[in-house]
């Protein structure tokens, strides 16, 4: 009776289930309540947010673990360690400014947006995006991955009777259960040869394979990373992402670009580095490849937008996102050449805590200004500085970070700590096309800053911004000015822990 699974620590899992809670509470709430009283399922759903990640500090001071086996203390399904707490604080704080985000877009959409439908997609999204980095077998990874996934697919086509809207949901859908089912195919090759779903165990049995299943072995590495390189949409599989981007509501595309990337990453570093450390021969040269395709193509992509066309600033976010997704992959491909994995971890972590505020809030100002200009080009933003200075300011703020140029010191800080891990593992090669690629990025980010502050065409139209969206701009600006004027805190504070 070893392999039966013991009690349940419930303080670990609280952060997760308490969004799941919540979901299905707002869920039932919307059937009883009148169409007037429907603004409150929106702030109900960002006090669940906040209580789930507030429910991370109890948790901050040990690792923790439960759904073990009774034979093996160390093979367990839910770990809180260090690195699931700090990937889950991204996850849930990401997810509550886009809860912010949305309270205002629902209350312009006009009832367009079934609100309760909303609430409950998002938070059960967050709550599969909270799980995954806390998985330590391949059953309940994919599982995550999945609740994470199928109702963002929802949400990206939320909007009633629109067209563009209800054909990205059908593309990032269709390309996300085809890049599941291929990652289902690599975990079965993977049990197959080692018998166990368990990523320690993994980790050990795998070394240990019979010579005639070592390519099976090989295949199942490569097949299972292909699904999480679709989330962090990774080139090839990135094609998805500016239709869906602008198919959706804005805050739903801001919570893809942070939360789905987060869900990626988590599930690729937990795949390569504590379950397959010994396939580094494998993933490494994978991971370096796809990480100089993703941020060439990427910043390629976003460089060729065009101001004038409609929702070209969408476009040229959702381009950045995948040239940013690049950099990311730099130090996880570097773990399988370092000596310090887990310090190459940490550089990933930290980039994408520092991505995560700054992509946040360049989305939070293309969200106010497309209050005024639906079609959200930029040629929209030219003149911002005269209609609204605090905010132009703040968006050119956050393009610097994204640049990595001062004022902006926390990109600038994220970006040398990416660059020093390649070079670190001797990826030197890696560090020249990343490299390169910063300075194309630097074109189109200080093409859109310059924008801002020119004289605007015709007379400068003023407007009031609601609550919850000024909150969500000044939370992301304080944190990206705070973290620019001490950018160690983010390197120590995403130290993983993983090993």
């Amino acid at each position: 009776m070893s392999s039966l699974v013991q009690s349940v620590d419930w303080l670990a899992i609280a952060p997760p289930t308490l969004a799941a809670v919540v979901g299905l509470v707002v869920l039932v709430a919307d059937l009883f309540i009148g169409e007037e009283q429907k603004a409150v399922l929106g702030w109900v759903s960002v006090a669940g947010l906040a209580a789930s990640a507030l429910l991370l500090l109890p948790l901050k001071d040990g690792d923790r673990a439960t759904f073990c086996l009774t034979g093996d203390a160390h093979a367990c399904s839910y770990t809180a360690d260090r690195f699931t707490l700090v990937i889950q604080f991204l996850v849930l704080g990401g997810a509550l400014l886009a809860a912010l985000l949305s309270v205002t877009a629902l209350k312009d959409a006009n009832k367009d947006l079934p609100e309760g439908e909303f609430w409950f997609l998002l938070l059960s999204s967050a709550a599969g995006a909270a799980l995954l980095p806390a998985s330590r077998d391949l059953a309940t990874l994919i599982v995550a991955l999945e609740v994470a996934s199928l109702p963002a697919f929802a949400l990206v086509g939320i909007k009633r009777g629109d067209k563009k809207s209800s054909e990205a949901a059908l593309k990032f859908f269709l390309s996300s259960v085809t890049a599941t089912a291929v990652s289902l195919m690599g975990v079965s090759f993977v049990y197959a040869t080692t018998g166990s779903l368990y990523l320690t165990q993994i980790a050990d049995k795998i070394q240990h394979v019979d010579g005639q299943f070592h390519t099976l072995a090989q295949a199942g590495v490569v097949l299972t990373l292909v699904g999480f390189a679709f989330k962090t949409a990774a080139v090839p599989f990135h094609f998805w992402v500016p239709d869906t981007y602008v198919g959706a509501p804005l805050p739903v595309a801001a919570y893809l670009s942070v939360v789905g990337k987060a869900v990626g990453f988590s599930g690729l570093i937990l795949v390569t580095v504590v379950a397959l450390p010994s396939y580094g021969n494998v993933w490494g040269p994978a991971l370096a490849a796809l990480a100089a395709l993703t941020m060439t193509v990427g910043n390629v992509g976003a460089l060729r937008q065009q101001a004038t066309r409609a929702y070209s600033a969408v476009r040229l976010l959702a381009w950045s996102s995948v040239g940013q997704a690049g950099y990311l992959l730099v130090p996880i491909a570097s773990a399988a050449y370092s000596k310090d994995a887990d310090k190459a971890i940490g550089s990933t972590v930290a980039y994408a805590l520092m991505y995560a505020v700054v992509n946040l809030g360049a989305f939070a100002v293309a969200a106010l200004v497309a209050r005024t200009s639906p079609l959200n080009r930029i040629s929209d933003y030219r003149g911002l500085y005269a209609r609204s200075p605090l905010s132009a300011l703040i968006l050119g703020f956050f393009l610097l970070c994204l640049a990595g140029l001062p004022p902006g010191i926390i990109g600038l800080f994220a970006k040398v700590t990416v660059f020093a891990a390649a070079v670190d593992a001797g990826l030197g090669w890696l560090a020249v096309v990343m490299a390169v690629n910063v300075v194309i990025a630097l074109f189109y980010y200080l093409q859109w800053t310059t924008l801002l502050f020119r004289a605007p065409e015709g007379e400068p139209a003023k407007h009031r911004v609601p609550a919850p969206l000024t909150a969500a701009i000044a939370l992301t600006a304080v944190l990206g000015i705070a973290l620019s004027g001490a950018p160690q805190l983010v390197l120590r504070f995403s130290a993983t822990g993983l090993f």
